[in-house]
């Protein structure tokens, strides 16, 4: 199932060009067209989902298989032995396109692409509430 204002519905049916990585019956995976670093791919299920809220988890299984294929076979050829791989669900999680996908990112040291997080060790002290309001 695909949706027909969706690109990357539009680039499995090869309406629009893309520079294919891998393909399998239920995934297909591609370098971004706006890459962080050399062999920023990213992987997602031929099928039209919008996010991990949708994806059912054999579909989702498959992209995760396919995303550990990908990092060997880099590892393998490239001699690639660090990777970020990160999924965004959510216009305020920075997801732009809403069709489930999985970014395969190779790091190198000075790479520039450090990831700042504001770390919030004040919440410490909420765990034992928010321990409970998920086991209530």
């Amino acid at each position: 199932m695909h949706k027909k204002d969706c690109i990357f519905c539009n680039i499995i049916k090869g309406e629009i060009d893309s520079y294919k990585v891998y393909e399998d019956k239920r995934v297909y995976a591609f370098f971004d067209t706006n890459p962080i670093n050399e062999y920023h791919t990213l992987v997602i299920p031929k099928n039209h989902y919008q996010d991990i809220f949708d994806i059912p988890e054999e579909e989702l299984v498959a992209v995760i298989k396919a995303t550990k294929k990908i990092a060997n076979i880099y590892k393998e050829k490239l001699e690639v032995n660090n990777l970020q791989i990160f999924s965004n669900s959510g216009a305020k999680a920075e997801q732009d396109v809403f069709h489930f996908h999985m970014h395969i990112v190779p790091r190198e040291e000075n790479d520039g692409q450090d990831i700042n997080w504001s770390t919030k060790p004040e919440l410490q002290e909420k765990f034992d509430q928010l321990i409970e309001k998920l086991n209530n």
